[in-house]
């Protein structure tokens, strides 16, 4: 019985409108509202960056996987304007810190703004540059290791940025990559895309990876069809 249902309401569950929908009623009854949080939104939207920021439901999903883990210290490759990073600016809380590592400019100072005006200026860090080129700089300075890593940029380098966060890391740290599924196309081999084809380079190295433990969870919602990897180091 149960699967007959389940199977049932599947089948006219599979359109945006929907998805969308059940996003916005799920807020509505879980989220309370936050004027920094929207604007912060905002400010990415009027500064004309790209609105793949992760939804409220997915910035709440990561501030309580980092308060799940007691996370005190933070990596995050993909600042945009900062709405992510103000999730897991608070799950950290005062002394902890948030390190998150942006390449284009002017989307760090966008993000620095909002950062600050939500009062978190003091726990987040945006460094600006090619994230490949930072990250050999933490690890050169001692800063970590990182309870938690949050992968949210480029795909083509998802698989050395997860190489990267295992070095960064402790055992017991979570590794989170966004955008692994790409609405099917990491499962289609002859799928040319640049982010597809990144993503399966990572799903190569996460398999049988002896450093690591993980899942890909597939999503739906406001952001469309995709997913994302949770990975706990060994």
């Amino acid at each position: 019985m149960l699967q007959s249902d389940s199977a049932s309401y599947c089948c006219c569950m599979t359109d945006q409108g929907t998805w969308e929908r059940v996003d916005h009623y799920v807020e509505g009854k879980l989220l309370a509202p936050d004027a920094t949080l929207d604007a912060a939104s905002a400010a990415g939207t009027a500064a004309g960056l790209p609105a793949i920021a992760v939804s409220p439901m997915q910035g709440r999903l990561l501030e309580l996987l980092a308060r799940s883990i007691g996370a005190r210290s933070v990596l995050e490759i993909g600042t945009l304007a900062g709405y992510s990073t103000i999730f897991l600016g608070r799950a950290v809380g005062a002394g902890g810190r948030v390190i998150s590592l942006e390449f284009e400019p002017r989307h760090a100072q966008v993000a620095r703004s909002s950062i600050n005006a939500a009062g978190l200026d003091e726990v987040v860090e945006v460094r600006v540059g090619r994230a490949l080129d930072l990250l050999p700089g933490l690890l050169d300075e001692g800063i970590g290791p990182f309870d938690l890593v949050f992968i949210d940029a480029d795909k083509e380098s998802n698989a050395d940025y997860v190489d990267w966060a295992i070095r960064l890391a402790h055992p017991g740290s979570v590794i989170i990559v966004d955008n692994v599924v790409r609405g099917g196309a990491v499962a289609d081999p002859n799928d040319p895309s640049s982010g597809a084809r990144g993503n399966r380079r990572m799903f190569d190295l996460l398999e049988g990876n002896e450093k690591l433990d993980a899942t890909a969870i597939q999503t739906v919602g406001s952001k469309g069809y995709d997913g994302f990897v949770f990975a706990l180091v060994r």
